[in-house]
């Protein structure tokens, strides 16, 4: 009989398999659904339906794309009231609900432009809760040395889901109706359910782990919680915060833009029979040749992240997303826009994950949820608000060439500059500062 201290070989090759199957990467495959479902499903196909309910409702072009920045501000309290207070997996669950049931409103509304914004502002706490915030804890919870890889995967979630669904919602909406087409979309939102609530863990300690499976816990775990005031104190932060504004509400222009970009490129008459069914099928090439390339966006810039010069990167990230606006100028549907999809998607797929990533190695994992508390309300308002400012633009002007070759360019290129002058060092700066309070706190 085997010593109670030792191990058998076959317990020993047991034990062996069991180590390097680390639980983090369960938690990073369930998020990579949960995450696409929460947000890459409904979010990056919504505006597949913006020329239903315009020619169905007869609504401007920016009253359909008001109710997302009037969402924005009503509820920017939610990230800094509810999100550090609750479990990240059990905000998934409530906020999974809240999607379905702003869809199911979407698929079953009337003319009311009220009721649509009213809707918006219930997806929008929805995104809030379930979206990137308790994922982006959730994974950085259980990842140090690995994690922008690991993040790399989960935002790759989004970019599957939201290109699976380019190939459903347009033959489900012409089989059908715009109406059902949503409905379905949110019904399948709750698949997150039994993942969130089966799988998920908030932290690797729940199962008696270290982040990474490594043998002792890294340094990052015994930095303490930086306070919101301390963080809107610090310069650096605000660099990140304008800067992930500005190419995330570029990002979100483009988005929420595109289809009708290519409407006023359309080199063909409105009146063909067959403009509609070729506008519909160049958005959902482009969408689809997007979403691929966000994935090896994803994988390459995260895999980066964790081996270089970690405000290089994305500064070079950010840059290169600004110069794919001109680009989107330069398309002439029916043709499929592979140059401008391509070289967006890749930025596009990096941009979002690399601001948690930032906000982590600024000021580490325990301040991320206050960090991304305040940065994620704020890029949403610019995400949302500035499609709006450019549908007023293109109101004004007549054509999208000032509106996004000026004004969106030119906003995507400082998001570039903020980053290029973040300090490197600002975590150890910020730990020292953080001291005389914490030994304050402590008497």
């Amino acid at each position: 009989m085997a010593g109670l201290g030792k191990l058998t070989t076959g317990e020993r090759g047991e034990g062996q398999v069991q180590k390097k199957v680390f639980y983090g990467w369960y938690v990073v495959a369930a998020a990579f659904f949960t995450f696409g479902l929460a947000v890459g499903w409904p979010y990056y196909n919504i505006s597949f339906f913006y020329d239903y309910f315009e020619k169905t409702f007869g609504w401007s072009k920016a009253q359909i794309t008001f109710g997302f920045p009037l969402a924005a501000v009503l509820t920017l309290w939610v990230g800094p009231v509810l999100i550090p207070r609750f479990s990240p997996r059990k905000l998934i669950v409530v906020g999974t609900g809240l999607t379905c049931l702003a869809f199911l409103g979407f698929g079953n509304m009337g003319a009311n432009v009220y009721i649509y914004w009213a809707l918006w502002v219930v997806y929008t706490v929805g995104y809030l809760l379930s979206g990137p915030i308790p994922h982006q804890v959730i994974i950085s919870q259980w990842f140090r040395a690995k994690r922008g890889r690991a993040m790399g995967v989960l935002y790759v979630g989004v970019g599957l889901v939201g290109f699976l669904g380019s190939f459903v919602v347009k033959p489900l909406t012409e089989g059908t109706n715009f109406h059902i087409a949503l409905m379905v979309m949110g019904v399948t939102v709750l698949l997150a359910w039994p993942l969130a609530l089966l799988v998920h863990r908030d932290r690797p300690a729940e199962k008696g782990l270290y982040p990474d499976g490594a043998d002792a816990p890294p340094a990052e775990i015994a930095v303490q919680s930086h306070s919101f005031r301390f963080l809107l104190s610090r310069y650096p932060f605000w660099l990140l915060l304008i800067g992930s504004a500005c190419s995330i509400g570029s990002i979100g222009a483009v988005n929420f833009h595109m289809k009708f970009v290519f409407l006023d490129q359309m080199t063909i008459s409105p009146q063909d029979p067959r403009f509609q069914p070729l506008l519909n099928s160049t958005w959902r090439a482009a969408s689809m040749i997007i979403l691929a390339s966000s994935i090896a966006g994803r994988l390459v810039i995260g895999t980066l992240f964790d081996k270089l010069n970690k405000k290089l990167v994305m500064m070079g990230s950010y840059f290169l997303s600004a110069l794919t606006i001109p680009i989107l100028l330069t398309v002439r549907p029916p043709e499929t826009p592979w140059v401008f999809s391509l070289l967006f998607g890749f930025a596009m797929g990096a941009d979002y994950m690399l601001i948690p990533l930032m906000a982590a190695e600024l000021y580490g994992v325990n301040s991320l949820a206050r960090c991304m508390a305040i940065i994620l309300p704020v890029n949403t308002i610019t995400q949302t608000w500035f499609p709006y400012l450019v549908s007023l633009i293109r109101q004004s002007f007549g054509t999208y060439s000032v509106a996004m070759g000026i004004v969106v360019f030119g906003v995507a290129l400082m998001s570039g500059v903020a980053i290029a002058l973040l300090p490197m060092r600002e975590r150890e700066r910020a730990a020292l500062l953080a001291q005389p309070s914490k030994a304050a706190a402590e008497r």
